[in-house]
């Protein structure tokens, strides 16, 4: 049975800011409390999609959540009218604030872990939400995230939708940022439930258990001759790289990746290969550290890039944030890299996400992948796929409602509120998700 890949990008939401909230990532820190253009953020994401959808990849997206988040502060004991909420919020506890004003769910890498049919011992298609319970302003994501999957993903005969794993530190699960595929399950995990902080780290927390890993892999049914655990190393995390995806990605048969990526690389690698017996022979390329250093792939972006199949194309395309072409060693890398005869990755085109960049999100954090057949395609939702009618709706809704500018000093004020409601609630007569999906308009 044929299938397709299909990239389902997060749309960029109304309250987009650099408000650093993201421990273990450095472009979160370093612009802490800039300026940040919500609008452009948005219409880059979408130019993004679009330049793939040229390309003949199908492409799909998500929405954002609702931000202010004022249910979860009235879960928190703030009371009142909303407006009541948020003022009092700024000024009793801002860190809760900021948390709820987060647009991070733009990063739809981190909104579930897929799993194709064909790897699921049902024959069905499924999603595992991630609970993002590292940190605060994620941790919120999780319920709306189901509901938009739920929407998509409707039909029970095709799909399966779980819920994300319990809330605790021991089933920490950023979801398809440490996961990765070649026809083979890979999953990547910062540490066990049983190293709440490793004695060995430095500087940040590791993200994913593996046990979060191992129970995801039990839901969806996996072979487990055809699933790899591999431990992310922690230098690497160290480095900068909160994610697997900043340091390694993944498509078809081929793994890119850092030298520096995993704690044990040729354990890895025998694994993937035992993994593909009979099915591939995996092509693993590693950029070495001398080349490009940990520093080089964090501050670039350059993993953090999607490796696709453009059709018609014998080779890999890597789609690289322009930071990568900026980078004079990975720009050397990449060009050395796709002269190769009968290289893995062939090719290589630049796209400007530089709003999200910012934030600590590249390409490949902007999109969660979900491998579908054609009956899958048929079963979904159809107003979240692509195409030029729907960017067209989409460049006018984000035009119309999004601000040029966002300032620190512009997100206490209530009338962002109001505005947000505004936008999401014109969205839901874009998108299939209903006139129910947010929060606000079932009050």
């Amino acid at each position: 049975m044929s299938a397709r890949e299909f990239n389902f990008d997060g749309l960029v939401g109304p309250t987009h800011n650099y408000a650093g909230l993201s421990e273990g990532n450095l472009a979160s820190k370093r612009n802490e409390g800039l300026v940040s253009r919500p609008r452009d953020a948005a219409l880059q994401g979408l130019a993004k999609m679009k330049r793939l959808a040229a390309l003949g990849l199908p492409q799909g997206v998500l929405p954002p959540q609702e931000r202010p988040n004022i249910p979860w502060l009235r879960a928190l004991g703030f009371s009142g009218s909303d407006a009541d909420v948020w003022t009092r919020a700024w000024k009793d506890t801002p860190g809760f604030a900021r948390a709820a004003c987060a647009a991070s769910s733009m990063w739809a890498a981190n909104a579930a872990t897929i799993a194709p049919s064909a790897d699921c011992a049902d024959g069905k298609l499924h999603a595992s939400v991630a609970n993002l319970s590292t940190m605060l302003h994620r941790a919120q994501e999780a319920p709306t995230t189901q509901r938009a999957l739920e929407r998509l993903m409707r039909d029970p005969a095709h799909f399966v939708v779980h819920p994300a794993l319990p809330g605790h530190a021991n089933f920490s699960d950023e979801g398809a940022a440490n996961h990765m595929r070649l026809a083979v399950e890979i999953f990547v995990y910062g540490r066990t439930a049983a190293e709440a902080r490793p004695k060995d780290q430095t500087s940040f927390p590791a993200r994913q258990t593996l046990e979060a890993c191992q129970a995801i892999a039990r839901r969806h049914g996996l072979n487990p001759k055809r699933t790899v655990f591999a431990r992310q190393a922690q230098e690497a995390i160290d480095a900068g790289a909160f994610h697997n995806d900043v340091v390694a990605v993944a498509n078809d048969h081929v793994l890119f990746h850092h030298e520096q990526a995993f704690a044990d690389k040729a354990k890895l690698y025998a694994d993937v290969r035992a993994a593909a017996a009979g099915l591939f022979e995996p092509a693993f390329v590693e950029i070495a550290a001398g080349k490009a250093s940990l520093g080089d792939a964090v501050s670039s972006y350059l993993f953090n890039s999607q490796l696709v199949r453009v059709p018609g194309a014998p080779a890999q395309t890597l789609i690289a944030p322009v930071e990568v072409r900026e980078n004079n060693r990975t720009a050397s890398v990449v060009s050395e890299m796709i002269a190769q005869p009968g290289a893995a990755i062939g090719a290589v085109d630049y796209v400007d996400v530089r709003e999200s960049m910012r934030n600590g999100g590249g390409p490949a954090c902007l999109r969660l992948r979900i491998v579908m057949t054609d009956a899958e395609r048929a079963a979904a939702a159809g107003g979240f796929f692509l195409d030029d009618a729907l960017a067209r709706k989409l460049e006018d809704w984000i035009t119309r409602h999004y601000r040029t500018e966002l300032a620190p000093g512009d997100l206490p004020d209530p009338i962002l509120i109001s505005e947000t409601r505004a936008a999401l609630d014109a969205l839901t007569q874009i998108l299939p998700i209903g006139s129910d999906f947010y929060d606000f308009q079932r009050a």
